[in-house]
């Protein structure tokens, strides 16, 4: 099978470069981070970033804002923060006597819910609402988020003190989760560099529109998939389903996401048809966060890491004609 990429496909792989390219500018050392985020958002879900702070989460979201020309707002959670807070709300106007919706903070194109595991599990369950049906119900009316409609969330693992984690079945909602950990010594050094030349994010330029990102996420769908592939993410799943280190394995909803970051993977390295390799590059990022380790593998000392990689090994890699 030859690639033999169209016209709207090379747009879309010269525009995601260029969106690279921005980002870098202001999160310097983390290439394949920015690769799967992009990747995420042109698969059309949601990211959930799993780290300490400070190593740059919000100004990634920001850079990404940016470059995307995506209006963009951040709400930083709290115990006090209200399910209102996230979802808007009416209230009286007093010189029409009409009650007039206010929008809450996740009724934007980028919204970043920074340390989503510090709020109530109520105000959770309002954002990954909106998240799953891509629109808020207040006072019986509803109203449709903007077109795209992205959720960056982060949780800081350190500190569990006044924490509430998200359940399974809500971080089935996130198309991946990532790390970004710290940058090496030479990045820092380099970081530290750009601080002191004063390279910020307003050093990011717009290079994708809205409309083009939409018209991305269409042309990304149409990428060919090879029936062998579909059943080679089936099996995945079903032997996560089947793993004895696993009590929780892969959701359908987790299959149906793993064959979309495939889809545009592919795309991202000047494919117009998936193969294997582009299963198992997001195969971890989108199935860590929904499998639960059983006991077994806990006695054993192993990891979602470790059991997802012996999940690779025993599953074939189909052999698909080029």
């Amino acid at each position: 099978m030859a690639t033999n990429l169209t016209n709207e496909q090379i747009h879309v792989l010269k525009l995601s470069q260029d969106v690279i390219n921005e980002v870098k500018k202001v999160i310097i050392g983390k290439d394949e981070i920015i690769i799967k985020v992009l990747l995420a958002i042109l698969a059309g879900g949601h990211i959930l970033i799993e780290d300490i702070p400070g190593v740059g989460k919000t100004t990634l979201a920001l850079a990404l804002s940016k470059a995307l020309s995506l209006d963009y707002k951040r709400l930083q959670f709290t115990p006090d923060v209200l399910p209102t807070d996230v979802t808007g709300f009416t209230v009286l106007n007093k010189d029409t006597g009409n009650f007039e919706y206010k929008q809450g903070a996740a009724m934007t194109n980028l919204f970043l819910a920074d340390e989503i595991n510090r709020t109530s599990s109520k105000t959770q369950s309002a954002l990954l609402e909106v998240m799953e049906e891509g629109k808020v119900t207040v006072d019986g009316k509803t109203y449709n988020t903007p077109d795209p409609y992205i959720v960056i969330a982060t949780q800081n693992p350190i500190g569990s003190i006044g924490t509430q984690m998200l359940p399974e079945s809500q971080m089935d909602r996130f198309i991946v989760r990532l790390t970004m950990g710290y940058p090496s010594m030479e990045n820092e050094i380099e970081m530290l560099r750009s601080k002191q030349n004063r390279v910020t994010v307003d050093t990011v330029q717009p290079v994708v529109t809205a409309a083009e990102l939409i018209e991305a996420r269409r042309i990304i769908e149409d990428i060919f998939v090879a029936p062998e592939v579909f059943e080679y993410i089936a099996r995945l799943a079903d032997a996560t389903r089947k793993d004895q280190y696993l009590k929780l394995g892969l959701s359908p909803r987790g299959a149906i996401a793993l064959l979309k970051m495939t889809k545009a993977t592919a795309m991202l390295k000047g494919r117009d048809y998936v193969i294997p390799d582009d299963v198992i590059y997001t195969f971890y990022d989108v199935s860590a966060h929904r499998i639960l380790l059983s006991p077994k593998a806990k006695v054993n000392g192993m990891d979602s890491t470790q059991v997802l990689k012996n999940v690779l090994d025993t599953v074939s890699i189909p052999k698909i004609k080029k």
